[in-house]
């Protein structure tokens, strides 16, 4: 279940209030749970590595890696991770982590993006650490840089290096860094589960960090979450830690000092940036080879796609069908996965990576992405503007957890607006590997000139008696007819969901923005429904 009380503390509620963030925020709080679900249990035990972030004798926080062999991490329950590893010599935070010290832990996997979050304290040690969790919740893969990583014999890593400021090699390796991780942390009386430690991700283009000086670190802060979990730990606690990672020799290169946040930077050498966090640094601790782990951007397998088609879906989105570039044939996705892609767009100096929901079938020979145009949306726009059939564009291979459950279960499918992308994969392959399973098509829209894939839907539908559809309009116009482009006028809610009867098994998949998506888990999680039978994946207007 959800936290009973706020998952945000009184600085993160200030940055948030701030930032003009507070309500998504409040929405999106809902999703931050006291317990991991089986997808993020999966996830941390596949990792070769976690970043931790907690505090030294002093509090102040430091952020650091724990690598080891597959399994090395596990979750015996829901509340608890065990990692059979902690700091090693020379590291930060060799002396912390004993029983009942609060840490931070992101689990992050660089080549599919993919990473989730946990705060909790620790609960045991010895030659590892038993952590018991007290917030657990996923992030976008937004800002994730992709890398592959191997591994490698290491020796006996060499006596680390401690100064008060930065040296030549030291400002050149950050200034050439398009990844780091940043601990922060917010103590008041350790009650409250929003108190502790947060490890978290940042990256941008080669170069987005700027050496000032050599005690002068400037840090641009993009749109993100609006969670502000980290800003909202300087706010209450201005001490700080950041890591950067020698991703090719292994080393790391450990910074503590104290952060202020410049709310509207005048002169940042980021346009891009919505706030700049100025880094005034007091500790380094340059560990060089420390880590076994190798990482490179070549190990990561780029696909060469070519646009075939595209296809005005309604008012606001537009298909675009895609094909490999060689001709061969595309290798297989599952229903509910997404094609991170790479944009090279005139007059942007830097590549513009975005993630698109895969729309078409699985058992399609193309795939198919479909793009909101959003009016502040650098991609979108492009896309809509400049994007053709003959046109090249760069990806990876697809990914995501926001995957059909198996099973003969009924399956409800929920969406809003463009949130149907991700949905309707997941209609085409369970009416074509699973025919006698339930299925009810739940759709929300504004009207029906801004309806996508209703003939599509519609036609599925008709082929298969086990499936349904409901269709609500928020505000039809004098064009759309009940019955027949959609059925209900309003918007979804959980009530119209438990109405379909789908059964105390059912699986609900939803997709849309996050205040959909958390009243409607409210909404059924108050009404009985298992934590587990529900699935979601959240959008928003990231252009």
């Amino acid at each position: 279940m959800t936290t009973p009380s706020s998952p945000f503390h009184p600085g993160e509620i200030e940055a948030q209030q701030r930032a003009g963030t507070e309500a998504d925020a409040a929405a999106g709080g809902r999703f931050i749970r006291d317990s991991m679900p089986e997808q993020h249990r999966e996830f941390f035990a596949a990792l070769p590595f976690v970043v931790v972030a907690s505090g030294d004798e002093t509090g102040q926080p430091w952020v650091t890696i724990l690598e080891g062999q597959q399994g090395f991490v596990a979750s015996p329950d829901v509340g608890h991770l065990s990692i059979a590893a902690r700091p090693g010599p020379g590291d930060p935070l060799k002396a912390a982590l004993g029983p009942g010290s609060a840490i931070g832990m992101l689990g992050i996997e660089l080549s599919t993006r993919r990473r989730n979050r946990l705060n909790g304290t620790v609960s045991g040690n010895g030659d590892g650490l038993e952590i018991a969790v007290r917030q657990s919740f996923g992030n976008c893969p937004q800002y994730i840089n992709e890398r592959g990583w191997s591994r490698v014999p290491t020796p006996a890593a060499p006596s680390p290096r401690i100064s008060d400021r930065l040296d030549a090699d030291q400002i050149a390796q950050i200034g050439k860094a398009d990844t780091f991780f940043i601990g922060s942390g917010h103590a008041a009386d350790g009650r409250e589960a929003s108190d502790g430690f947060d490890a978290s991700h940042r990256g941008g283009r080669p170069g987005f960090v700027r050496v000032a000086d050599e005690r002068t670190i400037l840090i641009p802060d993009y749109a993100g979450n609006r969670f502000f979990n980290t800003i909202g730990n300087i706010v209450a606690d201005p001490r700080a830690g950041l890591l950067f990672v020698d991703f090719a020799t292994g080393g790391m290169l450990h910074v503590a000092g104290r952060a202020e946040i410049d709310w509207q930077p005048v002169a940042s050498h980021d346009p891009n940036a919505q706030r700049m966090i100025t880094v005034r640094v007091e500790t380094v601790v340059d560990r060089p080879g420390a880590l076994s782990l190798r990482w490179s951007t070549d190990s990561v397998e780029r696909m060469d796609l070519e646009i075939v088609d595209r296809i005005a879906e309604s008012e606001t989105i537009t298909s675009f069908i895609i094909a490999n570039a060689d001709g061969t044939p595309l290798p297989p996705f599952e229903a509910g996965q997404y094609l991170p892609i790479a944009l090279a767009i005139p007059g942007v100096s830097e590549t513009v990576k975005r993630t698109y929901s895969l729309s078409g079938s699985p058992r399609d020979d193309t795939w198919r992405i479909s793009v909101k145009r959003e009016n502040d949306g650098l991609a979108s726009r492009f896309f809509h503007d400049h994007v053709e059939a003959g046109d090249r564009i760069a990806a990876w291979r697809p990914a995501g957890e926001f995957l059909l459950p198996e099973g003969e279960a009924g399956l409800v499918l929920v969406s809003a607006g463009v949130g149907a992308t991700a949905v309707l994969p997941m209609l085409h392959q369970s009416l074509s590997q699973a025919p006698l399973r339930p299925v009810w098509f739940v759709h929300g829209a504004r009207d029906g000139a801004v309806h996508a894939f209703g003939a599509e839907v519609d036609a599925a539908i008709r082929r298969h008696s086990n499936a349904r559809r409901k269709v609500f309009y928020s505000t039809p116009t004098d064009h759309d007819r009940t019955g027949t482009t959609y059925d209900v006028q309003g918007r979804v809610t959980a009530a119209d969901l438990l109405e379909l009867k789908a059964g105390s098994d059912a699986h609900y998949m939803i997709c849309g923005p996050t205040r959909f998506i958390a009243d409607l888990r409210e909404g059924l999680e108050t009404a009985g429904v298992p934590v587990d039978q529900i699935h979601s994946e959240t959008f928003g207007p990231a252009g």
